[in-house]
């Protein structure tokens, strides 16, 4: 086990990797043999130190594994080789939350605040999700969770795939007048796609502007699923960021339906006399 500064606080890492494999402190002693008592005592940090034969057990019981670090190493010894110490988890991670008592909920729960009643799955009586709290028509609780697992597992799942994704511009293959962003999650590839392409002012209006250019908007397409996770609003925000480059300043779009309120929501705007039509403008950066 280390010592001093980076001592490793044993209950909180238990905690954490019985939260990752979805186990009770019953369940996780029943795998171990570790009497629950025990479990419950070292994730709460009471009494002295459990021995390293005790954590082995849970943590193996779990499915992790021990590992070592001297100092000096860059990397650590599997446990099976010789004696080890526990990773700790993530330092970021927000303080644990605790219910009125201050017991600690149960580490198999994801417990989040309730800050807006999209937060909340018993906010299914409003209709509209931006309603002011002096208006919510019930006591909305401090924090909440799911107890649905498929609901909550499908709550993890979407939050880990906001984090993956990753966003780029795409230019091979395309003339250089086409623009293609992409929202790709790292080993299954696309599951958003931007296309664009650039027109000429000069020539739309029969003008000398300078070859001032502007873009259409093709289309924004994100993978079934995974549209309600900001992909398409985080492709907009990419296709605004490379127009100030290129120093392009305007982006027209014509859309129907939801199509409309997905753009409003991205910045365009409703040019006038054609509901259809919108148009986002982009300011030239500063500096």
């Amino acid at each position: 086990m280390t010592t001093g500064e980076d001592a490793v606080d044993v209950g909180a890492a238990l905690r954490d990797l019985r939260r990752r494999v979805d186990l009770s402190q019953r369940q996780l002693a029943e795998r171990s043999g570790i009497p629950k008592s025990t479990v419950a005592r070292i994730e709460a940090g009471q009494g002295a130190r459990p021995s390293f034969r005790t954590v082995e057990r849970l943590v193996r019981a779990v499915g992790g594994d021990l590992a070592l670090k001297l100092p000096g190493d860059h990397c650590c010894v599997p446990a099976s080789e010789t004696a080890s110490t526990v990773a700790a988890p993530d330092e970021e991670r927000e303080a644990e939350l605790r219910d009125e008592a201050g017991r600690r909920y149960p580490a198999h729960l994801d417990v989040r605040r309730v800050l807006t009643l999209r937060d909340w799955p018993g906010a299914w009586w409003v209709h509209s999700y931006t309603l002011p709290e002096r208006l919510w028509p019930v006591r909305v609780p401090e924090l909440t969770y799911d107890l649905d697992r498929t609901r909550r597992d499908e709550r993890r799942m979407r939050h880990q795939t906001r984090a993956q994704v990753r966003y780029r511009r795409a230019s091979e293959g395309l003339p250089a007048t086409s623009w293609r962003l992409l929202a790709e999650l790292p080993g299954a590839g696309p599951v958003g796609e931007l296309r664009a392409h650039e027109r000429s002012v000069d020539l739309l209006l029969g003008e000398d502007w300078g070859d001032r250019r502007e873009l259409v908007l093709e289309g924004v397409v994100v993978a079934p699923g995974l549209r309600t996770l900001g992909i398409g609003r985080q492709l907009i925000g990419l296709l605004a960021r490379e127009m100030a480059v290129a120093g392009i300043h305007t982006a027209h779009a014509t859309a129907a339906g939801g199509a409309v309120d997905f753009l409003l929501a991205c910045g365009f705007e409703l040019q006038a006399g054609r509901p259809s039509a919108l148009a986002l403008e982009v300011r030239p950066p500063q500096g």
